[in-house]
């Protein structure tokens, strides 16, 4: 909202990620007040591999002459050519904001590519694989931050939460050490063995697999809606968010897939071993998803692993 208001004007056209393709509601979803203050055009990913379609999203920006271009995620499984966005952006004159929410720690360690040298601004939250207290942060070049810091105060913002500044300095140190990276690493290493047990259970995930954190598994090709996944799996104990798929046919709040995400068992302590089983509980519910006292037997299973993994503090 910062970034927003602080370089575009109500009406000022925005090129962004479609929600149902990974985008994010504040990526100009109608629902969201970015859809509601600004012209918004999506783009999306391909039908064949739903990868994002650069060669698509370069014609449509040179079509559409958008003031900003706005990449980033919040189910998108796949490595982020900021590289390539930079040049789209540069290329029709148009701002281009990095929103790295999800994938920032593994930005901060180099695991995927950073967005720093190609964006005009970079935001992201401080929780999710940055592993902070839930809040946010805005990157810029120095021409632009009187107008940024001007816009959150006194613009969009009363009093700043210090006790979050104060965990966000936490965050930040801890992001310094070399065990952060040994644990960005290991979330990858753990995404791909989930997604490995999700493939062996059947299931097919969205792009075919994973290069990050995170992972969308299509339940709809199995006749299940996202929704029924997500409260069958609470029932066990296990914590997803129904999701829609690209392409979707179903109603969001339905959904025709789940989400999946390794960061907070990784800070567990679990590793490919436990992905494995985890995937096959995850199964095991969703073959009988109206059988509670399946998903129940699968919870005592959870509270089984959890205490081998006790939360770290």
């Amino acid at each position: 909202m910062a970034v927003y208001f602080a370089v575009l004007r109500p009406g000022d056209k925005m090129l962004t990620m479609d929600l149902s393709h990974g985008g994010h509601l504040t990526h100009g979803n109608k629902a969201n007040f970015s859809g509601k203050f600004f012209e918004i055009v999506h783009y999306g990913v391909r039908k064949d591999d739903e990868r994002i379609d650069y060669d698509q999203l370069a014609a449509m920006a040179r079509e559409h002459k958008p003031k900003m271009i706005t990449v980033g995620a919040s189910a998108y499984p796949r490595i982020i050519d900021f590289k390539r966005m930079g040049e789209i952006a540069r290329e029709v004159g148009a701002y281009l904001l990095a929103d790295i929410a999800h994938i920032a720690g593994l930005v901060a360690v180099g695991i995927h590519p950073s967005p720093m040298a190609h964006a005009d601004f970079v935001t992201t939250t401080t929780h999710k694989t940055l592993r902070g207290p839930r809040g946010g942060l805005i990157l810029c070049r120095e021409k632009n931050a009187k107008e940024i810091d001007s816009t959150v105060f006194p613009g969009i913002q009363g009093g700043p939460l210090e006790h979050v500044i104060a965990a966000k300095a936490v965050c930040f140190q801890e992001a310094l050490q070399p065990s952060f990276k040994a644990y960005q690493e290991q979330i990858v290493k753990n995404a791909a063995a989930l997604a490995d047990g999700m493939k062996r259970n059947g299931y097919r995930l969205v792009s075919g697999g994973t290069d990050n954190h995170l992972m969308l598994v299509d339940v709809g090709a199995k006749n299940v809606t996202g929704k029924d996944c997500q409260i069958a799996l609470d029932e066990a104990g296990i914590t997803v968010n129904k999701n829609t798929i690209p392409f979707e046919t179903r109603s969001p709040f339905q959904a025709s897939g789940i989400r999946l995400g390794t960061p907070a068992v990784t800070t567990r302590g679990m590793k490919e071993a436990e992905m494995a089983a985890i995937a096959d509980m995850i199964s095991e519910v969703l073959l009988d998803i109206k059988n509670v006292d399946a998903a129940h037997k699968v919870r005592e299973r959870v509270r089984e692993l959890t205490a081998r993994f006790p939360l770290p503090y």
